[in-house]
């Protein structure tokens, strides 16, 4: 039975254009994949700390070696990695701020990439033979033939660790020009329709 991970990220609820992305993508999904399951951790929901320095040393202990202590700060770690590798597909979807992923993903990033677990000691990725999903929504556009694609600077990074710890069947599904929704020039339903086609090929695969 295939299952999907679904990363939220956005704080906006139901005023989020990511999120609607996500609703959009999941029952895609569904229809594609009878009886599959989907799990949802909302970044939002999670209390999610930054990494600390009990945690760093933590991190660098031998698990053989952890003190009950340890074993306490590295539980929520523990918990996002294990849903992570159980999981044959995994959807990231997020709002762009400052051209950048929001700092909740960054944290939960710096969470799941973790030697012996997610890399290896010799720097390669051991989350292998999944696929991942980006639904990016942001209110630049940064697509081939931008003037200011080089500020991508999200999609990047996003791609750059999904291939650190082995994840390199990645598709992007870009919702740029989100802010016409924000600024009531299109409704959220007239911009999806744009880029439905991107998240029901996404879906699908």
């Amino acid at each position: 039975m295939p299952r999907l991970l679904v990363i939220e990220t956005s704080p906006r609820g139901d005023h989020s254009i990511s999120r609607h992305m996500t609703r959009r993508f999941v029952a895609e999904w569904r229809a594609s994949h009878p009886g599959g399951e989907v799990v949802e951790r909302d970044l939002m929901e999670t209390e999610l700390p930054f990494v600390t320095a009990p945690w760093l040393q933590a991190y660098f202990t031998p698990p053989e070696q952890h003190s009950p202590a340890m074993k306490d700060v590295l539980r929520l770690s523990d918990a996002l990695v294990a849903e992570l590798l159980a999981a044959d597909h995994l959807v990231i979807a997020t709002p762009v701020y400052n051209y950048n992923v929001p700092a909740a993903l960054k944290a939960w990033v710096d969470h799941i990439v973790r030697k012996g677990l997610t890399l290896g000691h010799d720097g390669q990725g051991l989350v292998t033979g999944k696929k991942a999903t980006v639904l990016l929504a942001s209110g630049g556009v940064y697509t081939e033939g931008s003037p200011i694609r080089d500020r991508d600077i999200a999609t990047r990074y996003l791609r750059l660790i999904l291939n650190v710890i082995g994840i390199t069947d990645v598709t992007v599904v870009a919702g740029g020009g989100a802010k016409v929704v924000d600024l009531g020039k299109e409704t959220m339903d007239g911009f999806l329709a744009r880029i439905e086609p991107d998240i029901e090929r996404a879906a699908a695969s």
